[in-house]
């Protein structure tokens, strides 16, 4: 295994770099960021996307207790989201937000008026859809913000190397970014990896992710009052030039969290899927898929995805080793409950009443219940590094992870294997010219004549995925 594949040698050479770069950068004279105190200084936020997932980050990020935080601008392109979202904020934390009509911005164009907002070293909030983080981290990066990001940070090879060039040019400028990959935060999951990484399971020899649910990532007929891309933008988890569809917006984490176990990305997919019972939904996603990803040195992750009403549900990694296995998350994100067995015959939890498990024979080692979330977990952990001024960039490995989930989704989709190399190299942007998007212009994902949109044809389309 290569150095530059591993996850553990990658952060110990980007801590070494970044203080480098960041020294350089201050010789040079350049300005950097204002540095908040310890915890007396309050760290100023402004909400870019006022989804669930942004208001979530935005929870988390109110709720941190290490310095005084306070929301001071939203953006948005939906009313009834950004509304919904100040309402539900501004009932749990009162004061904390400062928002008023003024500072709650809907265009397109709003990302820069909300982040207008903020002074340079505050924290803008990236919660809208994956097509637009490169245009709005660029925008952060020259506005001299700190930043939180969602996962997934790109969704093809194109933007993916923007997104590494841009991650370079936030360290030069000694921003810290955090990306939503949680489970890297959870305390639990450090542990096991702690363990693995000493060898209580042997050689990893084969790994197992699984998220199955009852469904996801459709889209209805379009409103007659609703634009085009008003309507793709709602629905985002429907399209692949918005979201990468709910490969990679949902099955990032699991795929994400193998390869941190692993301490490698794999270097191909092999994978099958198909459309089966999404009916008259216009939305470009397969019910199924199965991807056999491999590492460098050959062992294999088996990751299965469904979204289908009525079929089993599972929600859970595992590591197979030499000398025995590791549950790597059991039922969600949180709480992890991270367990080590003897052999290979690790318990199925199928919900949450078959918690607590019973005793076991072969459990060698358990995390203590019960743990704070992950998401918590990662806002604590960036906030300290605004304030305590430490190296703090996760974007060249959300950008990995993101590029990674590509690979085995563009595996499914064209019927073809595809290479680590060959989904960075992919020439296919799914959305060129998503810095120049208005409210009354055109979509990048237009539907044909019969009014239905192009969907992946695996073994016809075999270069690009639509």
């Amino acid at each position: 295994m290569s150095e530059s594949n591993n996850p553990t040698a990658s952060r110990r050479e980007f801590l070494t770099k970044t203080t480098r770069t960041a020294g350089v950068s201050a010789l040079a004279g350049i300005a950097l960021p204002h540095v908040h105190a310890a915890s007396t200084d309050t760290i100023q936020i402004a909400l870019v996307g006022c989804g669930g997932r942004g208001t979530g980050a935005a929870t988390d990020a109110l709720n941190v207790t290490n310095g005084p935080m306070k929301l001071v601008a939203m953006a948005d392109v939906v009313p009834a989201k950004m509304n919904s979202s100040y309402d539900k904020l501004k009932t749990q934390f009162g004061d904390k937000i400062d928002v008023p009509q003024e500072r709650r911005f809907l265009s397109f164009e709003a990302y820069k008026q909300a982040m207008d907002a903020l002074k340079p070293g505050d924290v803008v909030i990236l919660g809208t859809p994956p097509a637009f983080r490169w245009v709005q981290f660029n925008y952060a990066i020259e506005k001299g913000l700190n930043c939180f990001m969602e996962k997934p940070v790109t969704v093809d090879g194109p933007t993916t190397k923007r997104m590494l060039k841009l991650a370079e040019a936030a360290s030069a400028k000694n921003l810290k970014v955090g990306v939503g990959l949680m489970v890297r935060h959870c305390r639990s999951r450090q542990e096991l990896l702690k363990r693995i990484q000493d060898g209580q399971i042997g050689d990893i020899i084969a790994m197992r992710g699984y998220r199955m649910g009852q469904g996801g990532g459709i889209a209805g007929p379009r409103p007659a009052d609703e634009s085009e891309l008003v309507y793709q933008v709602r629905r985002f988890h429907a399209f692949l030039w918005l979201s990468g569809g709910v490969f990679s917006d949902y099955y990032i984490h699991q795929i994400d969290e193998c390869s941190w176990m692993k301490g490698a990305w794999p270097v191909e997919a092999h994978a099958v899927g198909g459309r089966h019972y999404r009916g008259e939904s216009l939305d470009q996603n397969f019910d199924t898929y199965s991807v056999q990803y491999v590492y460098p040195d050959g062992t294999r992750l088996y990751f299965d995805g469904r979204n289908m009403k009525g079929a089993r549900d599972e929600f859970a990694s595992y590591a197979h080793g030499s000398k025995g296995s590791a549950v790597i998350s059991t039922l969600s994100h949180a709480p992890g409950m991270t367990r080590i067995y003897k052999g290979h015959n690790i318990p199925r939890v199928d919900n949450r009443k078959q918690l607590p498990l019973p005793a076991d024979p072969n459990l060698v080692w358990a995390f203590p219940q019960p743990e704070k979330s992950p998401y918590q977990w990662e806002w604590d952990d960036l906030t300290d590094a605004i304030r305590q001024n430490k190296p703090y960039n996760e974007v060249k490995r959300g950008a990995e992870a993101s590029l990674v989930a590509s690979m085995g989704r563009m595996a499914a989709h064209t019927g073809r294997i595809v290479t680590y190399d060959q989904i960075l190299n992919c020439p296919h942007e799914f959305a060129p010219n998503a810095d120049k998007l208005t409210m009354d212009g055109p979509s990048p994902l237009q539907a044909g004549p019969d009014g239905k949109y192009p969907v992946p044809e695996p073994g016809i389309k075999i270069d690009r995925e639509y």
